[in-house]
């Protein structure tokens, strides 16, 4: 599984790589993800944070249009990007719906037998991809790693996430989110992967795949999530993103703002405006909460990312 360097382009001081692998996990298929180094990596192993991405994207979107190289730079923090699923699988119908199959992997691990071969975002986001990059001798820190993402990713990151707390493994230091898929086994998309991708459909994903589900199994372990979306987002008014469910149950578990923290921002929509608009605030991770102050009454800041991962 070594690794092809696709393309190099300097940035903020660092350099972003496109590279390529033939990825076990995901079927024999070749996978490209990007990758950000910032300067200070030419002088040992810095910290990283994964962004996944949503339905139709490929490892490129974000890299281009999301805004986060600069803060990344200024923090020191590396950036991966992979893609949203397998490609070249040559499975019947995968291509057919934008919602489902190619550019649509949902980040799980397929157990219908007609996709488990090829559709294993999860074990690739997880596992191989990590494996892979440190094998290649990049140097990352992983013991220091974070995890966000957008939509279909931003459901990702905060199931990957979730999981890796009650596993007790705590793999992530932190997530956050931009308009995720917070409920997905209560909408069309959630009801669309998760039928086609798992044998057990809605029922096989709610103990692993829904982020307000697994929430709802915690004990006060201590948690450090930011999300935002947006008023204006027509997936939000169509019922597709369901973050109040989300928080309701965060709440209701015990979680306060410090630890679970929901923004909605005032008429932004799905795009990447919306999350360009807010992506400094996703690797700062900086925001105040004007019931906490300081003695001489100043906002106290929260930090979650960049707070985490250099710790």
């Amino acid at each position: 599984m070594s690794l092809e360097k696709l393309s190099v382009n300097r940035a903020f001081g660092g350099e972003l790589t496109k590279y390529k692998f033939k990825s076990e996990v995901l079927g024999g298929t070749f996978a490209q993800f990007n990758l950000f180094l910032p300067a200070n990596a030419a002088y040992g192993k810095v910290p990283v944070l994964f962004y996944l991405s949503g339905l139709t994207c490929t490892e490129d979107n974000a890299t281009q249009k999301g805004c986060f190289l600069g803060p990344a730079a200024q923090e020191g923090i590396a950036l991966i990007f992979p893609d949203t699923s397998p490609r070249g699988a040559g499975i019947e119908g995968e291509a057919d719906d934008w919602q489902f199959g190619v550019g649509a992997g949902f980040y799980v691990d397929a157990t219908n037998p007609k996709f488990a071969k090829h559709y294993n975002m999860l074990s690739f986001v997880t596992r191989e991809l990590p494996e892979v990059v440190q094998a290649a001798g990049v140097p990352i820190d992983f013991t220091r790693q974070s995890i966000f993402g957008h939509s279909m990713g931003g459901h990702g990151a905060l199931t990957i996430y979730l999981n890796s707390v009650l596993k007790g493994t705590k793999v992530y230091r932190s997530a956050s989110a931009f308009s995720p898929i917070s409920n997905p086994t209560k909408c069309p998309w959630g009801e669309r992967a998760f039928t086609g991708f798992l044998q057990g459909g809605i029922e096989e994903a709610r103990d692993k795949y829904d982020a307000t589900e697994l929430i709802a199994k915690m004990s006060k372990e201590p948690l450090h999530i930011l999300i935002d979306y947006g008023t204006g987002d027509n997936f939000y008014k169509q019922g597709q993103l369901l973050p109040e469910n989300f928080l309701k149950v965060a709440r209701d578990v015990g979680y306060d703002e410090v630890q679970v923290r929901v923004r909605s921002q005032e008429g932004y929509d799905h795009s990447y405006y919306f999350i360009s608009t807010f992506g400094a605030d996703h690797i700062h991770c900086m925001f105040f909460l004007p019931y906490l102050v300081t003695e001489n009454d100043s906002p106290v800041p929260i930090k979650v990312h960049a707070n985490f991962l250099k710790a």
